[in-house]
């Protein structure tokens, strides 16, 4: 790769770790052009050359924060733990991230509302993916004899739905720390798999 195409993709990086910001600040609507160009020191025209418009940036933040979750849920899966504690991690780590990126994870929940028709194939493909991830720790757990249920994928649907509506009610002030909230939810959302 040549020098001029990484400094494009490390300014591309530092736009959509700006964007995100902005959008987990602002919302989907209230994030414009204009201020995250302002953040980053741009005018709204320059980011016009690495994104077709808000659309495509607002996509490519998207496939950014769950290409990273992805990549820290792979991390965990790979670990020579039990399945129950493979499962308690990911549990934290998708409410980490179902909190600290809220409005770009939010988008997950509903792809077409956000998306083109071009663009949701490949969210949707992603998304397949993280879920996979999930399937393949409750199979092995099966396998083991640790888990124990006759529906598995409603199981996996029970546990990424219940924690997906964090992000509607969380507050960084409530009764509740984030860390609390990680062990309830794996303490009770395991029982569903457990013996």
């Amino acid at each position: 790769m040549k020098l001029s195409e990484k400094k494009m993709l490390r300014k591309k990086e530092q736009i959509l770790l700006s964007a995100i910001k902005i959008i987990n600040r602002r919302g989907y609507s209230g994030a414009t052009m204009e201020e995250i160009a302002s953040e980053l020191l741009m005018t709204k025209g320059s980011l016009y050359y690495y994104f077709k418009n808000k659309s495509d940036l607002m996509y490519q933040c998207h496939n950014f924060v769950l290409s990273q979750a992805i990549f820290d849920l792979e991390s965990i899966v790979i670990q020579q733990r039990s399945p129950e504690d493979i499962l308690r991690q990911m549990i934290a780590t998708h409410i980490e991230y179902a909190i600290e990126e809220k409005e770009v994870f939010n988008m997950i929940m509903e792809p077409k509302r956000f998306f083109n028709k071009e663009q949701l194939g490949f969210v949707l493909e992603l998304r397949k993916k993280y879920e996979k991830l999930f399937d393949q720790v409750i199979r092995k757990g099966l396998e083991s004899k640790e888990f124990e249920t006759d529906e598995p994928i409603i199981i996996r649907m029970i546990i990424l739905g219940s924690m997906n509506w964090i992000q509607q009610w969380f507050k960084a002030e409530g009764r509740l720390t984030k860390e609390e909230i990680k062990k309830m939810y794996s303490d009770k959302l395991l029982k569903l798999l457990m013996k």
